[in-house]
């Protein structure tokens, strides 16, 4: 399974309420796999549709999830203009299945 992680930026904190990578492609492309489990991690990915990390400053990420094939993924990753410094981003949704901050993670895990 091959997954598209694509980024945008609604909230927008910028004194001009402009954000410089406006307009342009910011993706990355994960392979999974094909194993039964790698597929239904990748289900589970699918199933939000998108991801959403907020900061206090106003500025908020977003991150569109979607299955592709190998054709558009080649055509994703060679026009992609990278992912803005954000790809922790996509390693977090990846292993938890959310976008979180390391003070997130020591909260849930001072809940069990």
């Amino acid at each position: 399974m091959i997954l598209s992680f694509e980024l945008s930026m609604p909230g927008i904190g910028s004194w001009n309420g402009k954000w410089s990578g406006a307009g342009g492609l910011y993706a990355i492309v994960k392979n999974l796999g094909r194993s039964q489990k790698a597929e239904a991690k990748g289900r589970e990915i699918i199933e939000n549709g998108s991801y959403a990390y907020g900061w206090n400053d106003g500025w908020s990420a977003r991150i569109r999830v979607r299955e592709v094939d190998a054709a558009e993924a080649r055509k994703i990753r060679r026009a992609s203009r990278g992912f803005y410094g954000y790809d922790w981003m996509v390693q977090l949704i990846l292993f938890y299945g959310k976008i979180q901050t390391g003070a997130d993670r020591v909260a849930e895990e001072g809940k069990s």
